[in-house]
């Protein structure tokens, strides 16, 4: 960090902004380090926020020697809050005009925080900005996938509230958006970071960068994230889609017709991922997961989860998963 600010001095530039990047944590002491010095090296000037969820590990002996440095700020809840509520302690215990979240999993690439601000400051309106993440694997090591495709960008209320395709640690968004749309929904586990997303979005315009900004490990059932068990994720989200983001102000103005377009929209897009995730657990010869999500699918969206199942392509996929099997 102290790199950057002489290099900024020799430059003439003078650094004035700073973001704070809220760690929640809990019981994933091997994993932290990795995440803390990527957030460390993401920016000119960033004020990292560990939030240690009730950890039982040696969380907080790992954490001491960011403490005594003083690089860190470290904050203990005694009851375990979640993801969510964490993350509400970290914006509580933080001032930076910029924020940003970073689970203890996945990490920030070099100089991002900097660009991002940079876009944000070039479009004074905007409420946040988000990227490209490179999907990690179990041991969040980047791959060469990455996600979103595209990066569409300016008023996202509805692409967001049809899917939520903005990855959480790409974000950063300014903390005084939150005195209009408020904290994190604790509520919604697993899928908080979507909610945040679509209330700055109804109110702001977004920008974003096609550059990767972060790795993000993808959840699995060995992972012990919330994510890896995804039909608990999609009941959630279809829960919070029709009770609380479709009654959202702009929607409800919107008129019904709009609304069910956008849910209609959403259904499609989560039979999609349903049926993928499905054959995806099949093609691993993961029975039990993919028993638990294919009737989860065949519940939620009957009739949206059939027509992906006896599509062309989808036919195709688990006719070569036969296949392969037979193979074997």
């Amino acid at each position: 960090m102290a790199r950057r600010d002489r290099a900024a001095e020799r430059s003439g530039k003078t650094i004035t902004q700073q973001v704070s990047i809220i760690i929640p944590t809990r019981n994933r002491c091997g994993l932290l380090p990795r995440a803390v010095e990527s957030a460390r090296e993401a920016g000119t000037n960033v004020e990292i926020v560990i939030i240690d969820d009730a950890s039982d590990d040696r969380t907080a002996e790992v954490c001491r020697q960011w403490i005594d440095s003083g690089s860190v700020r470290y904050v203990r809840v005694r009851r375990r809050l979640g993801t969510g509520g964490a993350r509400n302690v970290g914006l509580i215990s933080s001032n930076s005009p910029y924020v940003s979240f970073l689970d203890d999993d996945d990490a920030r690439l070099p100089g991002t925080l900097d660009l991002q601000i940079a876009r944000l400051e070039e479009q004074p309106d905007a409420g946040m900005v988000y990227g490209r993440a490179l999907y990690g694997d179990e041991e969040s090591r980047a791959t060469r996938d990455f996600y979103p495709q595209d990066c569409p960008q300016g008023d996202l209320f509805w692409s967001l509230l049809e899917w939520n395709f903005v990855p959480c640690p790409t974000v950063v968004f300014r903390r005084a958006c939150l005195s209009r749309v408020g904290l994190i929904e604790e509520k919604a586990a697993g899928i908080e970071d979507w909610d945040l997303w679509i209330r700055i979005a109804e109110l702001y315009p977004v920008v974003a960068t096609c550059r990767p900004v972060a790795i993000w490990r993808r959840g699995t059932p060995g992972s012990r994230q919330f994510t890896s068990r995804s039909e608990k994720l999609h009941r959630e989200a279809r829960r919070l889609h029709r009770d609380k983001l479709l009654r959202l102000p702009r929607a409800i103005d919107a008129g019904p017709e709009q609304r069910r377009q956008a849910a209609r929209a959403f259904a499609s897009y989560a039979a999609q991922q349903l049926v993928w995730e499905a054959s995806a657990n099949l093609k691993s010869k993961q029975i039990a997961a993919f028993a638990r999500v294919a009737l989860a699918g065949a519940r939620m969206y009957p009739v949206g989860v059939s027509r992906k199942i006896l599509s062309s392509t989808t036919l195709r996929s688990l006719m070569n998963i036969s296949r392969m099997d037979d193979k074997a």
